[in-house]
C-alpha cells in the first residue's frame, strides 16, 4: 500500500530552519569502488587540502587561499644545492611541522625521519626460488636504524637463514627496502591515501651484509630496543644481524615528482 506524507507549510518551514545550521560534508576517505571512473578530478594543492578543513580545527589550510603552484613544481629551501631534481619556487606552506614529520622541502631530513620512525619495511630481493627465479620478491621485516639515543640512518635487520629472502641474498646481496609514512598516524590524520604523494615513501637500495663482531653489540641494541620480543625468539633458527649499506636514497614526499638524495646529505641530516 502506497503512503503519501503531507506537510503543512509551517511544519516544512520549521524543518528547513532546523537544518539551516548543518552542512553536508563529503567523506575524507576518498574511497572509490573498482567500477567507478573519476574524470577531471581536481586534486591540486589548493583543492585537495581544502577538503580536509575541519570545523574543529584539526585540519586547516596553512597557506593563502590565492596561492597556486604549477603541478610539476616542487619546493626547495633557498640556497640548497642540487639534490637530484629540478628546483622550484619556495613553497608557501607545509603540513609537516611541529612535533610531526619535517617540512617536505627538507628532503634529507624527511628521509632520515622515515628511516628512524619506521618499525618495519618491505625488503625486495631478486628471487632464487625455483618458480620465480630471477624475479622480484618482497618480504616484510622489522627494522631499526639504531638505539634510542643514536639514529644512524643505517637499517639493521634480525634474520634467519631459513627465510627465503636470506637465501636470495646469499646469491645476490643487493636489495631495496621501502618504508611508507602510512605506517604511522600522520597520513591517517591528514586523510591521505597511502598512494597519495604527500604520504611520503622512502626506498633505500644497496648491499645487504652480515654485521661483523665489532658492530654486533650496537646492532643488538638497535634491534632489541625497538623489538624486545626478538630477544626471546628460538635460538634454533640461528638468527643473525644484517644491515643495508645504501647506494641510493629515493624519496617521494610531495606532489611533483621524486628525488634522489646524495648519501652524504642523507647521513648528515637530523631525523627530527
Amino acid at each position: 500500500m502506497k503512503r503519501t506524507l503531507y506537510f503543512s507549510l509551517p511544519v516544512l518551514v520549521t524543518v528547513v530552519a532546523a537544518c539551516a545550521g548543518y552542512t553536508l560534508r563529503a567523506s575524507v576517505s576518498w574511497g572509490v569502488s573498482s567500477n567507478d571512473v573519476v574524470e577531471d578530478a581536481d586534486l591540486s594543492e589548493e583543492v585537495a587540502p581544502a577538503l580536509l578543513v575541519d570545523g574543529g580545527g584539526l585540519w586547516k589550510q596553512a597557506y593563502p587561499a590565492g596561492a597556486r603552484v604549477s603541478p610539476g613544481e616542487r619546493a626547495e629551501p633557498e640556497g640548497e644545492g642540487d639534490s637530484g631534481r629540478a628546483r622550484g619556487p619556495s613553497r608557501l606552506f607545509s603540513y609537516r611541522s611541529g612535533s610531526g614529520p619535517p617540512p617536505h622541502q627538507e628532503v634529507a631530513r624527511t628521509a632520515r625521519y622515515i628511516a628512524r620512525t619506521s618499525d618495519w619495511g618491505s625488503l625486495a630481493t631478486i628471487s632464487n626460488q625455483d618458480k620465480i627465479k630471477g624475479l622480484p620478491f618482497g618480504n616484510i621485516f622489522s627494522v631499526s636504524d639504531g638505539p634510542p639515543d643514536n639514529s644512524t640512518g643505517v637499517i639493521y635487520f634480525y634474520v634467519t637463514p631459513i627465510d627465503n629472502t636470506v637465501s636470495d641474498l646469499q646469491i645476490n646481496p643487493y636489495a631495496s627496502v621501502t618504508f611508507s609514512e602510512a605506517e604511522g598516524d600522520f597520513c591517517r590524520q591528514m586523510a591521505y591515501d597511502p598512494e597519495d604523494p604527500r604520504c611520503a615513501r622512502l626506498t633505500l637500495t644497496g648491499k645487504m651484509v652480515a654485521v661483523g663482531p665489532e658492530e654486533l653489540d650496537f646492532a643488538k641494541a638497535a634491534m632489541f630496543s625497538r623489538h624486545p620480543v626478538m630477544a626471546k625468539w628460538p635460538v634454533g633458527h640461528k638468527w643473525f644481524f644484517m644491515k643495508l649499506e645504501p647506494i641510493q636514497v629515493w624519496l617521494q614526499d610531495w606532489i611533483g615528482g621524486t628525488v634522489l638524495i646524495p648519501l652524504d646529505e642523507y647521513f648528515k641530516a637530523s631525523p627530527f
